[in-house]
């Protein structure tokens, strides 16, 4: 049974008009025993160094977070160049497989 469900956004970006619908499919039939993350990803490729996102992205992913009901589920901040957020994503995929 699928117990977690990653949604990669381009942190650079945000969220694409795509990414906005699967939100909304998603918001519509997520149940409570799924955890849906939203993982921010390319983190390091941002102007204001690694870990860091852009308020308009933010803003972005706020709202189309907000309009799909998904507005509580957590969101990841990731790069592939520093690791970061890895041990988070792996936090998730251990606590999906002990259920």
């Amino acid at each position: 049974n699928l117990r977690v469900l990653f949604h990669l956004v381009d942190s650079r970006h945000g969220p694409s008009a795509d990414d906005e619908r699967i939100m909304s499919e998603i918001g519509s039939v997520v149940r409570e025993k799924i955890s849906y993350v939203i993982v921010l990803t390319k983190s390091d490729k941002n102007g204001g160094g690694a870990g860091r996102v852009s308020n308009s992205v933010m803003d972005s992913l706020r709202v189309a977070m907000k309009n799909a009901n998904i507005k509580n589920s957590p969101v990841l901040l990731t790069s592939a160049e520093t690791k970061l957020g890895r041990d988070d994503i792996w936090r998730y995929l251990k606590m999906a497989a002990e259920v």
